[in-house]
């Protein structure tokens, strides 16, 4: 019987493992493609220009340009109202995000909720159970949805309303910044904070931008009187949503990257920092929004965004810079050693009884062909053992990396 549930658990790391590439592998298609549509769209809109040409007026056209690219030239022009006749089929942009959304936190459950033990849980930040850890995961992907989409509503199209949407939801965020360090595991805690963000983006998609366009088309196409006061509020509210989600996506990119970079969620100001790094990446991007109208003179200089951005980036690089570990004494590391470290803080997912990732290191052959990940995993990077749940010391870090630098001898 103990056999039968250790080849169950060996099968189970092996599917789930090839869940996760799968899946990995779709949520990053899917999100290049939703990123590339949306930052494409928000140039459009900054570069087409006003036509002079009679019969382009005439059809209505708002704004145009001429772009070329694989061999074509391409003429993409906007229509404020619908035009009189659409010739071809109307594509309708949101798959890319509903998959983007799904793939995610499809990926999300195979990795983290269901090893919510391993993966959510860190007794050393919070102790709790891995059910409610992962019940108040997918709540704070929900709850930051609820919040952004109340403040939005409530204060989005007053007198200086984007400013105090943005003051507001920086308060917000940067609460969400520390509860979740303070409740999950570094790397989840990260991670939770992109899905957040990246959740609110995919929900404007569905609940907002989406349906207001629907309505929008049906009324302009249908041939019959329309309230056209009512279709400016929609295409306002989209275009809000549109714009926020451009926003939106570098800081949830970083924390969703910066989760593989434990130097980051290990700090002692992890929070701080990830924080920071987000701020950073709204200020770049507002650069690149404004940069496009600056250009035909609609709006001021945004280098100082840009500036900003790098800056903060600049000070968290110095604010993070290492302090020189302990050296062991002796260059002479034995492979007993190594053994010996192996044993006590590898063995539980890397030994005879569970393999994660079809990896092991409980014999001699397999140590030196893993010996360089072994050196990335645990001295470089940082990563392993996951939330140190088996208390490596930096001294046994060092063992490990002396040993490595040597040639990872594995005899004595």
């Amino acid at each position: 019987m103990q056999l039968d549930f250790y080849n169950y658990k060996k099968m189970e790391s092996y599917f789930l493992d090839w869940a996760n590439l799968l899946l990995r592998w779709v949520h990053i298609i899917t999100a290049i493609a939703w990123v590339g549509s949306s930052f494409y769209f928000v140039f459009l809109d900054n570069n087409l220009e006003k036509p002079s040409s009679p019969d382009l007026l005439e059809k209505g056209v708002d704004g145009a340009m001429w772009a070329v690219h694989g061999g074509g030239f391409y003429n993409p022009q906007k229509y404020m109202m619908a035009p009189k006749k659409i010739h071809t089929d109307l594509h309708w942009f949101y798959w890319e995000s509903y998959t983007t959304w799904l793939s995610g936190f499809a990926l999300f459950t195979v990795l983290y909720l269901w090893n919510a033990a391993t993966f959510l849980v860190d007794p050393a930040i919070f102790q709790w159970e891995p059910s409610m850890a992962g019940v108040t995961a997918v709540a704070m992907l929900a709850g930051f949805w609820l919040i952004y989409d109340f403040v939005c509503g409530k204060f989005g199209f007053t007198e200086n309303g984007e400013a105090k949407v943005g003051a507001i939801m920086l308060v917000v965020l940067a609460f969400a910044c520390w509860l979740s360090c303070f409740l999950f595991a570094g790397r989840a805690a990260f991670l939770i904070v992109g899905a957040m963000i990246a959740t609110a983006m995919s929900a404007n998609v569905f609940f907002w931008i989406i349906p207001g366009q629907r309505k929008v088309v049906a009324a302009m196409m249908s041939g019959q009187p329309y309230d056209a006061q009512a279709l400016v509020i929609h295409g306002k509210r989209g275009k809000q949503r549109s714009v926020h989600n451009t926003y939106f996506t570098l800081p949830a990119l970083f924390a969703m990257l910066s989760n593989h970079y434990s130097f980051l969620y290990t700090h002692a100001y992890h929070w701080i920092i990830l924080f920071l790094m987000m701020l950073s990446g709204a200020l770049i991007r507002q650069f690149f929004v404004q940069r496009h109208a600056w250009k035909h003179g609609c709006a001021g200089n945004p280098l100082g965004y840009a500036f900003a951005g790098i800056l903060v980036i600049v000070l968290v690089i110095v604010a993070l810079k290492p302090i020189q570990p302990s050296t062991v004494e002796s260059e002479k590391i034995t492979f007993s050693q190594v053994q010996q470290i192996l044993s006590q803080r590898c063995y539980a997912c890397h030994g005879e009884q569970v393999q994660m990732k079809n990896v092991r290191f409980d014999y001699a052959e397999s140590v030196k062909q893993h010996a360089l990940g072994i050196y990335q995993q645990v001295v470089v990077m940082r990563q392993m053992p996951m939330n140190n749940s088996t208390g490596i010391t930096e001294v046994e870090r060092s063992v490990l990396s002396t040993w490595f630098k040597s040639g990872a001898p594995t005899q004595d």
